[in-house]
This record gives C-alpha cells, sequence and structure tokens, in this order.
C-alpha cells in the first residue's frame, strides 16, 4: 500500500513538472505574496468547429443512452488549465461560461492538484459516508476551515447538501417547520398532525408558501420549481404549489439618469410584495419565508438597489416570515465579496443563506432558530461529500492569499467600463450594462442575434452562455487573475466580432 501511494504522488509530480515545461504555460500571478507557478495557455486555439468530429460522435454514443439535447461538445479535462477549457478534438476556448458559473479558480489548480496528491487525503476521496450519522472524524474541524470560515453575518450554523436544488429545498422545509413550531408555541406536534401527514392532509401537511419572484431561478426539484420563474422549458407538465410570486424590480439604466424612476419602481414592488403576503394569509395560505435572489442570474442578471432589499427584509420582520437569500449563483466571491448580499450593508440581512457552485459543495447557513428542532427531518443519505469540502478549504486559501477579491473589484470596474464603452459603440445592438464586480451583464437587441453570436464566439474560441431572453452570462468564473471570480453575464452581444473583442480586450486588461 506504502508503494502504491509514493508511486502514485511521484507520478502526479512528475505530470505537474511536465506541465511547466508544455507548450502555452507562463508565469500569470504576481499578486501572491510568495511567488508561485501557475499555469494556463496564452489564447484559444481552434482545430474545428465546435462541436468537431470526435464530439459528434461521442454525442451520438451518448444519444443512444439519455437525451443530448442540451449537450454542447466533450471536454478534455486532463488538458484544460486556468481559463481553458479543451475539448476533445482538441479545441482550446477561453471558458468565460465556467461550467455554469461553477468553477472557483479555474482547470486544474496547482494548488488543488498538490492537495488531491497527499496521501492523507485518499481516505476522503474514497469513502463517501452518509454525513447524518456517520460522519468523519474530522468533518467538525473541516467545517470550520471551509464553510465557517466565510459564514455570512449573524449565522454560526451551517448544513451541507449536496447541490443548489436540494440546498434550497431543505431550506424551504426549514422554514416551514420553524414557522409551524412558531404557531404552536413548541415544537411537538399533536397526534392529528401526525396522523394527517401520512396522508397528505391538513393540519400536518399545512397549506403554507413560500413567497418568491418574477423572473427567480432556485431550482427545478418540485420545491423549488415553485419558486422558480425564468424559462417555461423548466416548469412545463410539471404539478406546482400553489405558491405566491411578487414583481421584482426593472431598473432602467444607466442608473445615475433614472434615481427617480428606479426608486418608484422599487417601491411599487415593495408595495406589492406586502399586499400578496396579506392576501395570501386572507386566503387560508400564509407566507412562511420569503426567498430572493441578490442578484436575479438565469432570469436575466436582474440587479436592486441595497434599499430594496433592506425594505424587503423589513417586510419580512414585520409580517413574520424566515427571508431567505438564495447564493448558489452570486455567493463566492463573484461580486467582489463572498457573499452578494454584504454589498447591501446590514448586520442582520437573512434567516437562511444557500450556497452551492463556486462553494463547490451545497447547503445553507441558517440562524439558531431555524436549526431543525428533530433528527432526519432535514436529512439525506449523504447530505454533502466531505472531498469538497477539503478542497473549498484551498480554494479559499488561494483566495486569500492571492487577494482574489481585491482583484475582482478591480477588474470588474475594468470589464464595466468596456461594456460601457461598446454599449455607446453599439447602441442599436448593446443596452443596460451593468454589475457588481465581476458579475456584469450586457443586454442584446434580440434573442436570435444572442443566440447566433453564442455559437459564432465558440467556433472562435470564446465559450459563452445565455440567460434570461436575451442575455450571455458568465464571463470569468471567480480566478481573476488568470482571470476570473465570475463575470456572471456578458449577457447580450450581437455580433460575433464585437463579442470575440470584447473578450480579448477583458482578458488583456485583467490579466496580471
Amino acid at each position: 500500500m506504502a508503494s502504491s501511494l509514493i508511486s502514485r504522488r511521484f507520478a502526479l509530480s512528475l505530470q505537474t513538472n511536465l506541465w511547466l515545461s508544455a507548450p502555452g504555460c507562463r508565469y500569470v500571478s504576481k499578486a501572491a505574496p510568495k511567488t508561485q507557478l501557475e499555469y494556463d495557455y496564452d489564447g484559444p486555439s481552434m482545430k474545428t468547429s465546435v462541436p468537431g468530429p470526435r464530439s459528434q460522435a461521442l454525442t451520438k454514443q451518448l444519444g443512444e443512452i439519455q437525451n443530448v439535447g442540451a449537450v454542447n461538445f466533450f471536454c478534455n479535462y486532463e488538458e484544460s488549465r486556468g481559463n481553458y477549457l479543451v475539448d476533445v478534438d482538441n479545441n482550446r476556448m477561453l471558458d468565460v461560461y465556467t461550467q455554469i458559473s461553477s468553477i472557483p479558480i479555474g482547470y486544474n489548480h496547482p494548488a488543488l492538484l498538490k492537495l488531491m496528491a497527499n496521501p492523507n487525503h485518499l481516505s476522503t476521496l474514497v469513502n463517501r459516508p452518509a454525513l447524518g450519522i456517520l460522519p468523519p472524524e474530522n468533518f467538525p474541524d473541516k467545517l470550520t476551515e471551509s464553510l465557517l470560515s466565510v459564514s455570512p453575518s449573524g449565522m454560526t450554523r451551517v448544513q451541507t447538501m449536496a447541490c443548489g436544488s436540494c440546498s434550497n429545498e431543505n431550506a424551504y422545509k426549514a422554514m416551514f417547520i420553524w414557522y409551524r413550531n412558531k404557531e404552536r408555541g413548541h415544537n411537538m406536534p399533536s397526534d392529528e398532525d401526525v396522523s394527517t401527514c401520512m396522508i397528505n392532509k391538513a393540519p400536518g401537511c399545512p397549506d403554507l408558501s413560500i413567497l418568491s419572484f418574477n423572473g427567480g431561478f432556485h431550482g427545478r426539484t418540485m420545491g423549488c420549481l415553485a419558486t422558480t420563474h425564468s424559462k417555461a422549458i423548466h416548469k412545463l407538465d410539471v404539478p406546482s404549489f400553489d405558491w405566491p410570486m411578487a414583481p421584482f424590480p426593472r431598473l432602467q439604466y444607466p442608473l445615475e439618469e433614472f434615481t427617480r424612476e428606479n426608486a418608484q419602481e422599487e417601491a411599487r414592488c415593495l408595495e406589492e410584495t406586502e399586499d400578496v403576503i396579506v392576501k395570501w394569509r386572507q386566503k387560508g395560505n400564509p407566507v412562511a419565508g420569503i426567498v430572493i435572489e441578490p442578484i436575479q442570474a438565469e432570469g436575466g442578471d436582474n440587479h436592486a438597489s441595497p434599499d430594496f432589499f433592506k425594505g424587503l427584509r423589513n417586510i419580512a420582520r414585520k409580517h413574520g416570515c424566515a427571508f431567505h437569500v438564495d447564493e448558489v449563483q452570486t455567493g463566492g466571491g463573484a461580486t467582489g465579496k463572498y457573499w452578494a448580499h454584504e454589498h447591501w450593508g446590514m448586520d442582520d440581512p437573512a434567516d437562511i443563506v444557500s450556497f452551492s457552485k463556486k462553494l463547490l459543495t451545497g447547503g445553507y447557513y441558517h440562524k439558531d432558530e431555524l436549526q431543525a428542532d428533530k433528527p432526519y427531518r432535514i436529512f439525506n443519505t449523504w447530505m454533502g461529500d466531505p472531498s469538497k469540502n477539503l478542497l473549498l478549504a484551498e480554494v479559499l486559501n488561494v483566495i486569500r492569499r492571492e487577494n482574489l477579491l481585491e482583484e475582482v473589484t478591480r477588474s470588474g470596474k475594468a470589464l464595466l467600463n468596456g461594456l460601457y464603452d461598446l454599449q455607446a459603440q453599439y447602441p442599436g445592438i448593446l443596452s443596460r450594462a451593468r454589475g457588481q464586480g465581476t458579475f456584469c451583464a450586457i443586454d442584446i437587441c434580440d434573442d436570435a442575434t444572442r443566440n447566433s453570436i453564442l455559437l459564432k464566439a465558440r467556433d472562435k474560441g470564446v465559450l459563452l452562455g445565455g440567460c434570461g431572453d436575451r442575455s450571455i452570462p458568465r464571463i470569468v468564473g471567480e480566478k481573476l487573475k488568470r482571470v476570473h471570480l465570475t463575470i456572471s453575464t456578458i449577457h447580450t452581444i450581437t455580433r460575433t466580432e464585437i463579442l470575440y473583442n470584447v473578450c480579448f480586450k477583458i482578458q488583456g486588461q485583467m490579466s496580471l
């Protein structure tokens, strides 16, 4: 056993040394306190159109097994580095989509490879425990090193999960349990509660609701779909709960020219939100919780001011609703802070904060009173994966060591200024440039043009993805320097030449 571990470490060390001499590798990090070698390619290199012949053959093969309508192309992750994704046809693309905004510090980061080469971590990688009943000895320490080291203000408890949808789904359950215990004045259900819940009837299965917002996206599982309102394809043919929806502000840009109009729009949305809560209580389906994204991502990168969120928080308190901030898309540093809600400047911003994607694991932080009152109420087999907490701890070390949050702020300004310039240059095509940190967006004239750009840009070596009805999200994922921390959107750009130039102009400004 010992000899095999030594052999593996030697092989990994050899592979790393070979990467150093590989064509296209270069030093790119100068912000770290100590000089570090980091590996990235110099630029895209396209051999075929995308998908190429090998990708097409694999897509046909996979199509015999499952639906492949969403498959873009097949990837060679072993050869992908930093900001660059390599496909099976040896096309190398600048990846500004970053696996639907889930890659925090680029592909094959040396610090993570070194971590995985440590034989002391083999057990964590090989064994996946049922964390709710049989956690490993070091689990409390690893949670403290990773998730709790970046916990939101006022929260010292975290519940791990596997993905964004199950994080939100279980957060909803926690809010319902909290609300019913509050109504009862204790946490002991009656005999009637117990018996009726087994046949899906009240009071054991109460008529309670979660309020969400038009344009929001919170996942694709059954409960989450009732709060998802971004695209019909997610919801079509699936039964849904009778839960309320409120309007999310639609701001006008540039912000400084529409101060009065935007303030009126946000006031209107807050007023309608409170009206909805009152109406749902009157119809016998009270709102137990409110869920909202700090920036609506999948729904089109829609922003609102800190005053709007402060007003919403106050409405939740007034009506006794739990306030759930969904940071699955925005958490992890893309806005220049670990959590987008930190920009609101509140000491008590939320009761629950859910996360996933760039945090590598899923879960939610919560206040003490939303702790599950009995075992197995918030539960599944795995409840996360300890190996992801191990990786996350090292990702956070890299972010701190290389001052990536500061780099996000600096690069985000360069990016947004570039989008402003392009918007001025192509007013018939681009509009509504906006952003926070590198979580930036710009709208395009129509959906067909947007989609055409995505395909043409990909063939030129720039990998993008769409969101909303006419947006292109995720220019760069969290590793700003080689580049990123997410540029959640470059939303909608019409001509391929523009988009191609934008991407390389941005990369040139952000590379160190």
